[in-house]
């Protein structure tokens, strides 16, 4: 492995170092997006209870908003439950919009490796056909120096196509995974909202 890293030339080392960063990524989001972690299955109904006993107090608020994404949206419906449904439509959407951009996070870095890698495998072809170009002399071709250039021109545009593949399906299903995510807490907030403003009437 080491030999082909060093017949390809020193551009492959950039794009050694973007693998490593997205495989770090991917490793991290694959942890984090997780949606029973993300989106407690029961929490909407511990949270109606607590509404419906009348036991909210500030330090259950707190403890809800430490635990989870959805535990944040909801727990800014119960600070304004009180208040018009408008206000508390609002706050949620404040919340969420917020817990979006957590949830989001260093999906636009794996884009861009995903987009970059193949651009930087193009760039480690050109240094490949310059220094092709650059062994030619009045006297001829020099046959090592030409194969090398070859080498580094194919072994960077295959692992930058390489890096990226991957590197893209994974951004793709993040989104995805992060859209509907983020959908599925709007509707539980939504439902809470109208069981409080329900109850009122």
């Amino acid at each position: 492995m080491l030999a082909i890293f060093q017949a390809a030339g020193w551009p492959i080392w950039l794009l050694l170092i973007a693998s490593i960063v997205a495989t770090a990524l991917i490793i991290e989001r694959l942890l984090y997006l997780r949606r029973g972690k993300l989106l407690p299955k029961k929490l909407l109904d511990e949270v109606v209870q607590v509404y419906r006993g009348n036991h909210i107090t500030p330090d259950i608020i707190d403890k809800l908003e430490k635990s989870s994404p959805l535990g944040v949206v909801l727990s800014a419906a119960l600070r304004n439950v009180d208040a018009p449904r408008e206000v508390m439509k609002e706050s949620i959407e404040e919340a969420g919009s917020g817990v979006a951009h957590t949830l989001e996070r260093f999906l636009t870095t794996l884009g861009t490796i995903a987009t970059l890698a193949p651009l930087m495998g193009l760039f480690g072809t050109v240094v490949g056909m310059i220094e092709i170009f650059g062994s030619q002399n009045a006297a001829g071709s020099n046959p090592a120096a030409l194969a090398h250039g070859i080498s580094v021109a194919l072994y960077n545009t295959g692992f930058g196509l390489a890096i990226a593949m991957p590197t893209l399906v994974f951004y793709r299903h993040f989104r995805a995974l992060v859209d509907s995510f983020i959908i599925d807490m709007e509707q539980q907030a939504v439902k809470f909202v109208d069981i409080v403003h329900s109850k009122r009437k």
